[in-house]
């Protein structure tokens, strides 16, 4: 393909969160890649400098690559003026699939971060996309199976190990669609199978107990209510700023939200109560103070002090919400507009718990 224009080739660096600067070539105009068949403006060299050097051995350091970077500048510069872009194909292999990985978890949601800390442990640090094979990806799906939990030392449920291998195969997916890697590995790898879920919720009259119970965490007392009548996750709880929530049209108030998991834009309707849990109109965040950590340990005591004895997470107050509001009549469509599900069969678990419900119900009348 013929050049138009002289392009511009230079080089820049990336901060990565290590605290490395990770370099890169900036081709502008964008040079034609013969690989992906579409133009490309970056080519990150796999080539990092230590960000804040402490000594002059970490200086030389840096200069070194410094030096091996401009040269390869000044080689790739010299290959476009010779209409030469086979160097494209060639380095991609070379680039830092660890580095790719990294910068695609600001694009996305907290899991991302999470799977992205497991595949840098299991790969000690390195791994370059020459090194994504088959085999690399299969170790590294009985790796996630044998994760063990922090606070309890337990291995991971199924299916948090099937949501892990799931984003893992995401990120292969957008790798090779993007020329990054030359053959599609997803083909060959095996799911992680999902185990039907086990939906712990809060009856009404518990929901009620719980209200009605002190807790030493004021904070995370509203939050919890708010969560069970607005079916809110804790990631979308921890970002809602007083400027998310304003009257809507009929009257009534509503929250604007994108949520944190789906990156999905929301309009969900709040009620007086519900509203009346988020504490004094202001500025800023709506549940200041409130952290991950306070939905452990002390959303734990709790429920005890409640005297609720069932195994219920925080996020369970979301599966509380889903069921009341089926339980009260409300359609499975509706329901899943209200917790911005993006598919109605990922509601449909609800009415199933109901359901059961109901034939828990009817079996309890005997004449025996």
């Amino acid at each position: 393909m013929e050049s138009a224009t002289i392009t511009k080739v230079t080089l820049r660096q990336e901060k990565l969160r290590s605290g490395k600067l990770s370099l890169y070539l900036d081709y502008y105009p964008p040079i034609w890649n013969p690989h992906i068949k579409k133009m490309s403006r970056r080519e990150f060299l796999g080539l990092y400098l230590i960000g804040k050097p402490k000594d002059k051995f970490e200086l030389d350091y840096n200069e070194e690559i410094m030096l091996k970077a401009r040269g390869i500048r000044a080689t790739r510069e010299l290959a476009i003026i010779n209409e030469e872009f086979g160097f494209l194909d060639r380095t991609k292999k070379h680039a830092d699939f660890l580095a790719y990985f990294e910068a695609k978890t600001k694009e996305k949601y907290q899991k991302w971060e999470i799977v992205y800390k497991h595949f840098k442990d299991f790969c000690n640090g390195r791994c370059l996309m020459k090194d994504v094979t088959i085999g690399l990806c299969n170790d590294f799906r009985s790796y996630i199976l044998k994760i063990r939990v922090k606070q309890s030392g337990n291995i991971i449920s199924r299916n948090s190990a099937a949501g892990y291998w799931s984003t893992f195969r995401a990120l292969l997916k957008i790798a090779y669609k993007e020329g990054w890697l030359k053959e599609n590995v997803n083909d060959y790898l095996d799911s992680i199978e999902w185990e039907d879920p086990k939906i712990n919720y809060l009856e009404i009259e518990e929901v009620k107990r719980l209200a009605a119970t002190p807790c030493k965490v004021e904070v995370l007392k509203r939050a919890s209510l708010f969560a069970c009548m607005t079916g809110l996750r804790i990631s979308d709880i921890l970002q809602l700023r007083w400027e998310n929530i304003e009257m809507s049209p009929d009257g009534g108030y509503c929250m604007r939200i994108r949520t944190q998991k789906t990156k999905t834009q929301a309009t969900l309707p709040l009620s007086d109560e519900a509203l009346s849990y988020c504490g004094e109109p202001g500025r800023g965040m709506v549940f200041r103070g409130l952290s991950r950590a306070h939905t452990r340990e002390p959303f734990k005591k709790w429920l005890k002090d409640a005297g609720i004895k069932k195994k219920i997470t925080f996020h369970g107050l979301r599966h509380t919400y889903a069921t009341l509001l089926i339980t009260n009549g409300t359609d499975i469509y509706t329901v899943s507009k209200m917790l911005t599900h993006k598919n109605v069969a990922t509601t449909q678990i609800y009415a199933e718990v109901i359901s059961q419900k109901k034939r828990d119900a009817a079996n309890s009348i005997t004449l025996k």
